[in-house]
């Protein structure tokens, strides 16, 4: 109880009356406690809490493909009173978030496969933000904590999450994704072991560690070594963070595709070496494969796909030689053709991810030591009541430029 005060201590020793207490039975400057009907909540001093006087708010879509911003929970009341933390929870007052892929699609065409918007939704799963509040169960974390959020909660009993793959829990709500609203909020209450400690990163650069994790988890279980020749296909915000990995780990040579010079640009801009090959209409799998492999010299080992575009997982299948392999991080339709016998007669391993496990505490490594800067990817910032504006930039990247876009709350 080391963030509760002497007097509180001393009056928890003593018997609570039998009659249940509608109030308080008391008061300080540091914590407030309830008869044993309820659980302590812990605030930080009125001096040391950050400001919690805004009203909460989140950014919204629904089945009708409607986004707006109203009105969310926990309230501001709630907040300050901690009334709405659970049992090893916390509440993060959310500094900055980036729009994903994933929450286009939710807004645009309602659904990811048979994840399906039913209801009114909150969006948002990549952020970062400030520990406001602790549930008196959380030991590891305390008021102003600059913190990372993980958006998962898990069971902690299938068999996924006790070998340690629990991105493939049975029972995983995943925030952001229906039914469980997401991160695009003033306010949020989450598990605090899903909360990571960035220390003096800034909230920009945490909240782009959740879609680091995504790149981080390709890498690892596409096994790319040092020195081995790479393709990427698609330089969106995830084929661009993957070739910063690509790079960090010393693959040599690195090709990446995509059908905007633009990005290619960009490409080029944060690693010099990459070799760019930009997508024509018309031309067949087989050819944009084969130049692919030319650029790369013919070596290509592995092809790393972030577009789920299904011309260019079937182009990266074509790319790769006897042998080699196409990682699949990007997320697409449903059902898709893919070339059968280009893989079976060459022997061409197709794998697939889904999401991460186990990655951000080697992001946060990489990004405070300075192996990763991911800085160049941000290219629009707007504030959380313009979040409209924001995914409207967000949607229209061939015109505006987009790469990544952040919605900040200060």
């Amino acid at each position: 109880m080391s963030r509760v005060s002497p007097a509180v201590r001393s009056l928890l020793r003593q018997p609570y009356s039998s009659q249940w207490r509608k109030t308080p039975v008391l008061r300080s400057s540091q914590a407030w406690v309830k008869p044993v009907a309820q659980p302590i909540r812990c605030l930080a001093t009125p001096a040391a809490m950050p400001s919690a006087s805004k009203e909460n708010i989140g950014v919204y879509c629904n089945p009708a493909h409607d986004l707006w911003v109203k009105e969310s929970g926990p309230s501001v009341n709630e907040v300050k009173s901690g009334e709405a933390l659970k049992e090893g929870e916390v509440t993060i007052a959310i500094k900055s978030t980036g729009i994903c892929g994933s929450d286009i699609h939710f807004w645009r065409h309602g659904r990811i496969g048979p994840m399906v918007v039913e209801h009114d939704h909150i969006l948002g799963h990549e952020s970062a933000g400030e520990i406001i509040a602790v549930h008196p169960s959380v030991k590891n974390l305390s008021v102003g904590d600059r913190v990372a959020v993980e958006p998962s909660s898990i069971c902690n009993k299938c068999e996924p999450c006790l070998t340690g793959r629990y991105n493939g829990c049975l029972e995983m709500r995943f925030m952001s994704t229906p039914p469980v609203d997401g991160l695009l909020r003033r306010y949020v209450n989450h598990s605090a072991i899903w909360c990571h400690k960035i220390g003096d990163m800034s909230y920009e650069d945490g909240a782009m560690l959740e879609p680091l994790s995504v790149s981080l988890a390709g890498m690892h279980r596409a096994k790319i070594a040092l020195g081995d020749p790479v393709l990427i296909c698609g330089a969106g915000p995830i084929g661009l963070m993957t070739l910063l990995c690509c790079a960090a780990a010393g693959a040599e040579p690195i090709v990446i595709t995509d059908i905007d010079q633009n990005r290619l640009d960009v490409a080029k801009e944060i690693c010099p070496r990459v070799k760019t090959y930009k997508v024509e209409p018309g031309v067949s799998m087989e050819e944009a494969g084969a130049a692919m492999s030319k650029l790369a010299g013919g070596s290509l080992t592995t092809a790393l796909e972030c577009s789920g575009v299904e011309s260019s997982i079937a182009a990266a299948i074509y790319s790769v030689k006897f042998g080699g392999k196409v990682f699949v991080i990007g997320v697409g339709k449903p059902d898709m053709q893919i070339p059968f016998m280009r893989l079976s007669t060459q022997e061409i391993d197709l794998q697939f991810q889904y999401r991460y496990a186990n990655t951000w505490p080697r992001a946060i490594r990489l990004v405070q030591s300075g192996v990763l800067d991911m800085k160049r990817l941000v290219t629009h910032r707007f504030d959380l009541e313009d979040a409209v504006s924001a995914f409207e930039t967000s949607a229209a990247s061939a015109k505006t430029g987009a790469i990544k876009v952040l919605i900040q709350s200060p």
